[in-house]
């Protein structure tokens, strides 16, 4: 696939009595493909991946890429702290039909840079599959600094990576350390325009979830190159890349897909609802986006 664009960080929906809600899931995948979304992201950090257990994440790819039905990719979060784990879960993504498997470092135990290289090479040789690193430093404890993701990106199999840090001068460097073809995919919502500048090809995204289209379009001004209309869409998703953090992720866009009729809100412990005030802030911010 070409890896490009607004790809989202899609939500898990659950039902009342907490299972996988199967009909708000494939609702959310058709709502993505009517507005033009470029790629599904399953089982990641917004999709509560960590309360999820093994049978309900298989679940969950399968859902989305049934309901997919090859109009979209489907880049499926398939990481743990465990090589064999990550293994087993990106072998099934692969043979779902899945396009690419997103696989987060190695959190809690916190392996030395070169035991992160290891675990991702264990992952590409016994998988043969396209994989996305992803690098998110405030939940796993651990920066996979920019040799290190140089060094991965010679390696058959490793893609790109999702960079969460937000950090432009590490976006630079491994864009300048990598091969062209080494996609640098945003993994912030508030830094996808400046991203997209430095030679980022696009964004796994929170925001698209409730806003899809200027998310997709944002990407699809860049690359056609409007700038003037990019910086637009950025300035205009601003506001909902701020409300959409004011708690932990996914807390904020799980309360706002519920807003607009997706889904419930419910979450898995330790996740709880977002407080009073911040859902007031939070349905603030869709009114005036005209999202609710």
């Amino acid at each position: 696939m070409d890896i490009r664009g607004s790809m989202v960080a899609l939500i898990t929906p659950f039902t009342p009595d907490g299972g996988v809600d199967e009909g708000a899931l494939r609702r959310l995948v058709a709502f993505h493909v009517e507005n033009h979304t470029h790629a599904l992201v399953p089982c990641g950090t917004t999709g509560e991946s960590a309360t999820l257990t093994h049978a309900e994440h298989r679940e969950v790819i399968r859902i989305v890429v049934d309901e997919a039905a090859g109009q979209i990719p489907v880049i499926a979060g398939t990481g743990s702290n465990s090589t064999a784990e990550s293994i087993e879960l990106t072998l099934f993504a692969k043979e779902a039909g899945c396009a690419a498997a997103l696989l987060i470092s190695p959190y809690y135990n916190k392996p030395s840079q070169e035991g992160v290289y290891l675990h991702y090479k264990r992952i590409a040789e016994e998988t043969s599959f396209p994989l996305i690193v992803y690098n998110v430093p405030g939940r796993t404890a651990l920066n996979i600094l920019p040799p290190t993701v140089a060094r991965l990106a010679e390696l058959p199999g490793i893609v790109g990576i999702k960079e969460a840090t937000a950090n432009l001068q590490q976006i630079a460097e491994v864009i300048d350390s990598t091969p062209d073809d080494f996609a640098l995919i945003s993994g912030d919502d508030a830094t996808v325009f400046p991203t997209l500048a430095l030679g980022g090809v696009g964004t796994i995204s929170v925001v698209a979830n409730v806003a899809p289209a200027d998310m997709a379009a944002l990407c699809d001004a860049w690359f056609s190159g409007d700038v003037d209309e990019a910086r637009r869409l950025h300035y205009k998703t601003l506001p909902l890349s701020k409300v959409l953090f004011v708690e932990t992720n996914p807390v904020p866009v799980k309360e706002a897909c519920a807003m607009m009729g997706f889904c419930r809100p419910d979450l898995r412990l330790p996740l709880t609802g977002l407080a009073p005030a911040n859902r007031e802030r939070l349905r603030a911010a869709l009114v005036d986006c005209g999202l609710v």
